[in-house]
């Protein structure tokens, strides 16, 4: 009677993955990136980031009941391992996981772990939180709904170009996108919300569609706030141009 022989398997060690601008072994590489979640503190900060909110690292701080220079510390091990990225707006630096990917791993380790993340709760006044202007375009939640809204359209590039479907469609609004290209200013960018820490559109692109928002009364502006008021014509514009229900 033959005997079962077991094969063996022979596994390969890629040599694609960069360790500090030089290749490494993918088990190198996977064990830095667990020896740098594998951290309370560090975990606590990405986790406390899966929810897509950018936060600063004093929040970060009190999150991981460190102090801020340990915070920093850890900051920068995590920004090493390319767990995290760093947006500076004015004089404030806000942190958020590296992308989908990242968030995908600690979605995995939550669930052998057994738990979930908490979610993010805003301390913003809830009218500048709903809708407000940023210098001199749209922020707050109908701002971040309408900068998703204008990518998952496909007529703003995640490089914050308007696209050649998207250039006919703001046209149609009125945006004349060549003389908002001329402008002397940044023509578009993601400018991060302080209240709902995810991007809405600034730059000059963002100035016209609140331009437009106000002239045709999607919008009121208060005399006495940045807040905006979004007019029943506004929701009923917003939700059948955009697909943005507010």
């Amino acid at each position: 009677m033959p005997l079962a022989v077991q094969g063996q398997f022979v596994y390969y060690r890629s040599m694609d993955v960069m360790c500090g601008g030089q290749p490494c072994e993918v088990e190198t590489a996977v064990s830095g990136i667990a020896a740098a979640i594998g951290e309370p503190a560090r975990a606590r900060m990405l986790y406390c980031l899966m929810d897509g909110h950018a936060r600063t690292s004093t929040e970060l701080a009190m999150v991981a009941e460190v102090t801020p220079s340990t915070a920093s510390a850890h900051l920068n091990r995590l920004k090493a391992g390319r767990l995290v990225q760093v947006f500076v707006q004015g004089k404030h630096r806000y942190y958020s996981l590296e992308g989908p990917n990242v968030a995908r791993a600690l979605e995995g380790l939550s669930v052998l772990a057994g738990v979930a993340p908490g979610r993010f709760v805003p301390g913003t006044p809830s009218r500048l939180r709903a809708a407000r202007t940023c210098y001199d375009h749209m922020a707050g939640t109908l701002g971040v709904r309408l900068h998703d809204r204008l990518q998952a359209l496909g007529w703003l590039s995640e490089s914050y170009d308007v696209t050649a479907q998207g250039s006919p469609a703001l046209e149609a609004l009125g945006i004349g996108i060549a003389a908002t290209r001329a402008l002397r200013r940044r023509f578009a960018y993601g400018c991060l919300d302080w209240s709902e820490r995810r991007p809405h559109v600034g730059g000059a692109l963002g100035a016209a569609l609140l331009q437009i928002a106000l002239k045709r009364r999607w919008v009121i502006q208060d005399l006495d706030s940045r807040a905006l008021s979004v007019t029943a014509l506004g929701r009923r514009e917003m939700s059948t141009r955009f697909g943005v229900s507010f």
